[in-house]
């Protein structure tokens, strides 16, 4: 078979690489008629399915580059919300340890003027106790001693008037005596 081939190739004597006439022309008509298939109707359509991709693909990127502007802006905001949100809070905190500071002073103060006007009602008390002790005291040491000079003097001093007077003369005496001893 080989050499059936070998003879066949030398008696045509025609080059492998380039084929006969008849072939060659239906080649090339059958080549321009699928070229202009392509050319008229796939061509533009794939040209056009490519524009597509491209406006799709530049508006994407455009979108996407106004989604990032945006989200920038957004993330901008929310950075200067959350800072004037620390800044209110620590202005809070600042106006909460100024009223706590001063409720504080408020109440020490209130807390003195409770003390000061317990000790004056105290002091006041003890003045009025004192005052009565002494009031009951000259009575009884009045009263002893009209007894005791009534005893002495054999008499009865009981006129009431006059035993005022010896009792207050009496204890004025003592006072005296009792201050000039300081």
């Amino acid at each position: 078979m080989i050499a059936n081939l070998v003879q066949l190739a030398a008696e045509s004597e025609q080059n492998p690489l380039i084929p006969p006439g008849p072939e060659l022309l239906v080649g090339t008509i059958a080549f321009a008629i699928v070229f202009f298939f392509f050319w008229k109707k796939l061509l533009p359509n794939i040209n056009k399915v490519l524009e597509e991709r491209r406006a799709a693909i530049e508006g994407g990127i455009e979108e996407a580059e106004t989604m990032k502007v945006e989200a920038q802006s957004v993330l901008e905001q929310y950075k200067a919300q959350l800072a004037e949100a620390r800044h209110e809070a620590a202005r809070l905190r600042q106006e909460a340890q100024e009223q706590g500071a001063a409720l504080i002073a408020e109440m020490r103060a209130e807390g003195q003027r409770q003390r000061e006007e317990i000790v004056a009602a105290g002091h006041a008390q003890i003045e009025a106790d004192r005052k009565a002790a002494s009031s009951a005291l000259r009575q009884d040491v009045g009263k002893l001693a009209t007894d005791l000079a009534g005893k002495l003097v054999g008499e009865s001093l009981e006129d009431h008037a006059r035993q005022s007077r010896v009792i207050d003369r009496f204890l004025d005496d003592l006072e005296e005596k009792a201050e000039a001893g300081r």
